[in-house]
């Protein structure tokens, strides 16, 4: 997603809220918002989420309010989220278009979430069971897009939105 804003500064990635503790250079606010667990809890209970979903015990969530107002204002929104949340975001906006974002195979998306170094083993082996999960899901979607490279998912998820004219 940070080749398509790259390339399309005026396309806005939304910023997820989630209670997991920050990662190494990861800033509040522009990679995640980070609430602690009962923070997000009174914000579900508000209704102030479009989506939110639970993995490896932390909640994630889009703000409701920052999507609706970049969309008033006329601006694309790209939201990156799982297959929960994306279900949850066509139940509340049936005019969003989901786009699943396809691995060009399953060793390839074994091989690019090993080779982060960011989780345990624990959590892939989770992460893997997910995705087992979402790939059967893919015909709930109205367009897929095979990741074989950055540049490429780019270029495709642009065209999809039209937002090359």
């Amino acid at each position: 997603m940070a080749q398509l804003c790259h390339d399309r500064p005026d396309v806005w990635l939304s910023v997820s809220a989630t209670t997991r503790s920050p990662r190494p250079g990861e800033i509040d606010g522009e990679h995640y918002v980070f609430l602690d667990r009962s923070e997000f809890e009174r914000l579900i209970s508000d209704g102030e989420f479009l989506e939110y979903a639970e993995f490896a015990g932390n909640l994630y969530g889009t703000p409701r309010k920052a999507v609706q107002d970049r969309l008033e204002a006329g601006q694309p929104v790209v939201l990156e989220i799982e297959l929960q949340g994306a279900r949850q975001v066509k139940a509340a906006m049936p005019q969003a278009r989901l786009v699943f974002i396809a691995p060009p195979s399953w060793d390839e998306l074994v091989r690019r979430l090993t080779n982060r170094g960011t989780e345990s083993a624990e959590v892939i082996e989770a992460r893997l069971v997910t995705a087992r999960e979402e790939l059967a899901a893919q015909s709930e979607f109205d367009d897929i897009v095979v990741n074989t490279s950055v540049q490429h998912a780019a270029q495709a998820l642009i065209e999809l939105a039209q937002l090359d004219g």
